[in-house]
């Protein structure tokens, strides 16, 4: 029952601010309540009043016959055969381009760098089309994980379902939202237990700084990018901010962080340094250089030079491997702190008790992530009739076929 009743206030205070001040609601429950509301309301970090603004929109420089990259165009499948160079030799429609002030990064390298090269729209406002070509021209991801992660976007950072669009950062609702009226926020990638949760590798909680969970961290830079490595820096990642965030949230999306872990070590890593994912390589995916006294300070993101990318495609059973792997080898719970000092654990899906079971299958785990996918409702629909109705028929228009394959029940639409 406390489990329960702990899900209802937190989800509740995130979506509607007003319950937190309702009488007989422990308001210390939502102590930072006030930054994610100047967030929402356009005030605070991530939100519209500071999201940069590019009047002048360029979509993503398309593939051509003489750079095909994967072939990838218009969210269908590419070739599914890595191992070139990106970019490549003389590509000048891909080379790195430095953001200026008008345009919006977020919290993850990959994209960013992405976008650097105009293999994503250079001002930061993508498409799903986009998303889906990128990942597989740039980084080889399979088709099928390709999808999921866009889908996972436009839904559960809420994008916008109806144009497609998404802010790989902060709140560009009017550029992304069909009518910002009618759909009301689309916080992007920057929206807190959306994509974006506690304990990232390299950025900050959402509410122990103040609503920045996007901003390059140095001193939270890691150095062991094998899954080992990633393992135990992201079961410490966790006790730090269980320590120190008290509104600490650990929720079933936080699957997806392993997920972006093995990143480092299995689309990151180039064929020129034998795929082995060494200092080099992912310090320039995330903008990460090393100073005089050993800090690492920010710099833009950038594909490294004569990069190779992995020569298969890194599928969704690829990542469902390393996800369960990762997180087993050191497994911490799912879960959230609540204003008594106690730690409540979750149950969703294949998560019991707030944990993972070892014996978990690959079809389990890639059913764990649907379920993640297809129960999201974004808050850009709280102004139309049947936003249940209304996602689910997107996300199961863009997912349905690879995952009924995996035997993945449907959701229900009512």
């Amino acid at each position: 029952m406390k489990q329960a009743i702990f899900s209802l206030l937190v989800s509740g205070a995130y979506a509607f601010p007003w319950v937190a001040e309702q009488p007989g609601v422990d308001s210390s429950l939502f102590k930072a309540r006030r930054a994610y509301k100047r967030q929402q309301t356009g005030e605070g970090a991530g939100g519209p009043a500071t999201c940069p603004f590019n009047a002048n929109h360029v979509a993503a420089a398309p593939v051509t016959s003489q750079y095909p990259y994967n072939n990838a165009q218009n969210g269908l499948p590419g070739d599914g055969k890595g191992g070139f160079q990106v970019p490549a030799d003389g590509d000048t429609a891909h080379g790195f381009i430095a953001p200026g002030p008008n345009d919006i990064r977020g919290p993850c390298p990959g994209l960013n760098a992405a976008a650097n090269h105009n293999f994503l729209a250079h001002d930061g406002i993508t498409t799903f089309n986009e998303l889906v070509d990128a990942q597989q021209n740039v980084y080889n991801v399979g088709y099928d994980l390709a999808l999921l992660l866009a889908v996972l976007g436009l839904t559960t950072t809420d994008g916008d379902i109806v144009t497609e669009k998404l802010s790989i950062g902060c709140d560009a609702t009017t550029r992304t939202s069909v009518n910002p009226t009618l759909t009301g926020s689309e916080p992007g990638l920057d929206g807190h237990n959306k994509f974006e949760s506690d304990t990232s590798l390299t950025r900050n909680d959402f509410f122990t700084h103040n609503g920045d969970d996007f901003t390059f961290n140095g001193t939270l830079f890691w150095s062991n990018f094998d899954r080992e490595g990633l393992s135990l820096y992201r079961n410490q990642r966790w006790h730090q901010s269980q320590v120190e965030n008290p509104n600490f949230f650990f929720g079933p999306l936080t699957l997806l962080l392993y997920g972006a872990a093995s990143f480092l070590y299995e689309l990151m890593p180039s064929g020129t340094h034998n795929y082995a994912p060494d200092l080099a390589t992912i310090s320039s995916f995330f903008g990460a250089e090393k100073q005089s006294d050993g800090t690492w300070a920010f710099v833009d993101e950038k594909i490294p030079p004569n990069w190779t990318n992995r020569v298969s495609p890194y599928s969704g059973l690829d990542v469902n491997v390393e996800i369960v792997t990762m997180y087993l080898e050191n497994p911490v719970l799912f879960g959230g702190n609540t204003a008594d000092g106690h730690f409540d654990t979750l149950d969703f899906g294949a998560i019991k008790n707030g944990t993972i079971s070892a014996d978990i299958s690959q079809a389990e785990t890639a059913c764990l992530l649907y379920q993640l996918t297809t129960s999201s409702i974004p808050s850009s629909l709280n102004g139309v009739l049947t936003p249940t109705v209304d996602a689910l028929a997107f996300a199961l228009k863009k997912l349905g076929p690879e995952f009924r394959n995996l035997g993945c029940p449907l959701a229900l639409t009512k």
